[in-house]
Order: C-alpha cells, then structure tokens, then sequence
C-alpha cells in the first residue's frame, strides 16, 4: 500500500496540469474552473497563485524562460514575474463549446494540448502540436474529451485518449518530426472503473493513469495490463506528474467541480493535491523550446 498524503487542502474546483520544476523544486498545476495557476512548494509547504483570463487547460516551462499555457481557445505565453499572458495562436476560436485541455511537452521540445467540448457531448475536439517555431497542427480528430497525454519512457510511442470514449490510444511517434501514425487501442476502462484522465510515464516504462470516478490511479505496462492500483480518498483524482529530488514522489490533483453537497461532506479532502511516495522514479518534464 502506498501512504497518500494530501499536502495541500486547495479545495480546487477543477485541479489539474501537475508539472514538476526540477530547478525551482516546485510543483506547478491549474485550477480550471477557479481559474487559477499555482506553484507548490513541497519545502515550505506554501502555494502561489495567479489569475488567468479563461479557463486554463494544461501548461509547460519554457527553455527560455516562463510559461507556454493552452487555455480556452489556444495556446499564450505566460510570464509569472509580471502575470501577464501573450497569445500565440487561438486555432479554436471558433468553436465557442470547445476550450483547450490536457496537455505537456515531447522530450524534443515541442508542446502538445488537446481540446474538448465543454458539454462532451459533441465530438468537435482533437489534439494539436505547437512546434518550437509556434507553428501548429492539428493531428487527431474526432474527440469528446482530450484526456491522458503522455509520451513513452523511450519516446517512441505518444499515449492519448478521450474520458468520453473511455479509451487511451497509443501511436507510434517520430522523435525527429514529431509524426503519429499506427493508431491502436492501449486501455479500454470499462463502465465502474471511472475514465482516463490526466497521466504520466515513469523511468521503467509504466504509464500512470487517474481514473475520475473510479476513485483510483492505475499503473498500466508497455502492453497495456494493469499491474498497480493505488485507491485514493476522493472520488475524482485527475492528473499526475512525478516529482522531487529523486522523482519517486507522484503528486495527484484532484476535482469537487460536480460532487454534491453529500459528496463532498464524505470526501472533504476534493479539490486537494496529494503526494504519494512510490518505489519507480518517473521521468524528468521536459520543456518547450518556443
């Protein structure tokens, strides 16, 4: 059994988009629905935050300094000494259902966010690809609810999948160019179990999924089995990244965006961020070299 400790109450609306800051040694993550981008400081225990214009979906570091954001219709820098967001491309903007969601950076330095329609009712969303140059593609089509990013430990292979779908895809993926091609299935979660949400790889290849309303985090292998299964005491974990001086640390947010007042009277700690001391270091995040 692994010890779960919730290091920071937040009560966050919709918390998600962990990132670990290996030079700060600090963790950052989003509050959606709050609007919120927070830095947590493990050492202190203490946790800045900053307004954000629109709902914030996912966020990386930047090689040169700062942030890269995708919030509701597209991608900004942001600059936390100043607060201050610059756009870079809004390639939604004209899909006012649809907002930006989950993503993180490929180990070549290249950023990548996928889009949802906020009702998930429609499948207008996909994932897109902002290259260092801030050019930007959109390369899956079809999906409900961009969910579970993730890249291999050897860089081979780029995990994706929709909550709505209740499917996790695997691709084969070129470093070099940063194609996708040979779309396969890799988890299919059937109904109890919850939906793919947030994700992350770890050293050995295993790659880490919460499972919102399944009250869990799944270990998955190479091939797709579930080997691990860590139960949490909220009923909707929703994103995870490695963290600490030796990476063995995976940080979860979590979600009360939903819950009922019975709910969250049986589950106080929703919204919290939450550490979890595990036995496989994960993988460095990698920044975006725009």
């Amino acid at each position: 059994m692994s010890a779960i400790d919730c290091v920071l109450p937040a009560a966050s609306l919709l918390g998600e988009g962990a990132l670990w800051d290996p030079a700060a040694q600090a963790l950052w993550w989003l509050d959606i629905k709050g609007r919120q981008i927070h830095r947590f400081d493990p050492a202190s225990g203490t946790n800045a935050s900053w307004p954000t214009p629109h709902d914030v979906g996912s966020l990386a570091l930047r090689q040169s300094g700062g942030l890269v954001v995708a919030m509701r219709h597209g991608f900004h820098f942001f600059d936390p000494s100043s607060g201050t967001f610059t756009t870079i491309e809004e390639p939604e903007a004209g899909l006012s259902e649809n907002r930006f969601n989950d993503g993180k950076p490929d180990r070549q330095g290249r950023f990548w966010a996928g889009s949802l329609h906020d009702p998930e009712t429609r499948p207008t969303g996909g994932l897109y690809r902002l290259d260092a140059d801030l050019s930007c593609r959109r390369l899956v089509e079809g999906i409900f609810a961009s969910n579970a990013l993730a890249f291999g430990a050897d860089s081979e292979v780029l995990y994706y999948g929709d909550s709505q779908q209740r499917t996790v895809w695997a691709w084969d993926f070129d470093r070099d160019d940063g194609a996708i091609r040979n779309r396969r299935v890799f988890v299919e979660l059937p109904a109890g179990e919850g939906a793919p949400d947030g994700a992350a790889v770890d050293s050995a290849g295993g790659y880490w999924l919460t499972q919102p309303d399944g009250w869990c985090i799944c270990r998955y292998d190479p091939t797709g089995r579930r080997d691990r299964v860590i139960r949490m005491p909220v009923q909707r974990p929703t994103c995870v990244a490695f963290g600490g001086a030796d990476l063995r640390t995976l940080y979860c947010t979590s979600c009360r965006w939903g819950l009922s007042e019975a709910e969250l009277r049986e589950q106080p700690l929703a919204g919290g961020l939450f550490a979890i001391a595990v036995d496989v270091a994960g993988l460095p995040d990698a920044a975006f070299a725009g």
